[in-house]
């Protein structure tokens, strides 16, 4: 897979495979777990590039504020795509937001 070169303020999407009785109204990719009693199923995580470590590292900000370390060639990782832009624009500048407000701050 070729290496995606992220820069801080990129928006990206995130697929975090979750476990639940009760799937949310994000959650796509849903299939019942082998006892019948659990789902498993997919949310996108949409956060933007905060930093990036001088170990390649990326660090993620959410737009509630929490950071999230992840490797740039991690599977479930991949920018958002033009849709995803207009489509969640405002979440993605949230989060923007919340980190332009935390550098603000040190």
């Amino acid at each position: 897979m070729v290496s995606q070169n992220f820069q801080v303020g990129d928006w990206v999407v995130y697929r975090r495979t979750k476990f639940s009785k009760f799937p949310g109204k994000r959650a796509h990719d849903v299939a019942p777990q082998p006892m019948g009693e659990n789902y498993s199923y997919v949310v996108d995580k949409l956060w933007v590039v905060a930093d990036v470590d001088d170990d390649g590292q990326l660090v993620l900000v959410t737009r509630r504020g929490k950071r999230h370390a992840v490797a740039p060639d991690d599977g479930n990782l991949r920018r958002a795509n033009l849709w995803e832009k207009l489509r969640f624009r405002r979440r993605f500048e949230e989060a923007a937001q919340t980190h332009s407000e935390e550098t603000a701050e040190v």
